[in-house]
């Protein structure tokens, strides 16, 4: 099977990972891995990447929102493949729904090994945003600002 860049839970690639050859969504954030963000053994901390997405997802969210955010959720987070110091991060931001008060989106991050190549998918979960007023209390949504959902997060959408 030709090199997809996707690996599935159990490590193998799967035919059905052909479709995820390409991100979905918006580039919200870039970033270097550098030492800094390691453990002791030299391995990139899983924290560390959950950060990128939580800012990337409020950046997003921020926009959608027109005002201020806080993140009250983080579902499904799966660290699919090990990133590695000198590997250029992405984050991509796709909206999946919008309440009254909150923003949900897709976030996966893709990593260009040692900042070249093909991009590889390696970590991905759904956020969930609450718009707050300036005492910090959730506020409507007024005035959306929409992202145009893809087609996969319409089908999430969908389905539950």
């Amino acid at each position: 099977m030709p090199d997809t860049g996707y690996v599935s839970d159990d490590g193998q690639e799967r035919p059905q990972d052909i479709e995820a050859l390409e991100p979905r969504g918006q580039l919200a954030s870039r970033i270097l891995a550098m030492p800094s963000d390691t453990n002791p053994k030299g391995d990139i901390f899983g924290g560390w990447i959950m950060s990128l997405m939580d800012m990337a997802g409020k950046m997003s969210a921020t926009t959608v929102a027109n005002g201020r955010v806080v993140t009250v959720a983080v579902d499904r987070i799966v660290f699919r493949q090990p990133v590695n110091v000198g590997d250029v991060v992405c984050c991509y931001t796709d909206l999946l729904r919008t309440g009254r008060t909150s923003i949900t989106l897709s976030i996966e991050v893709w990593a260009m090994r040692q900042g070249q190549g093909t991009r590889v998918k390696v970590t991905d979960a759904v956020f969930t945003f609450v718009a707050i007023d300036d005492t910090g209390r959730p506020r409507p949504i007024a005035d959306v600002v929409e992202m145009p959902p893809s087609e996969e997060a319409e089908r999430l959408a969908r389905s539950g």
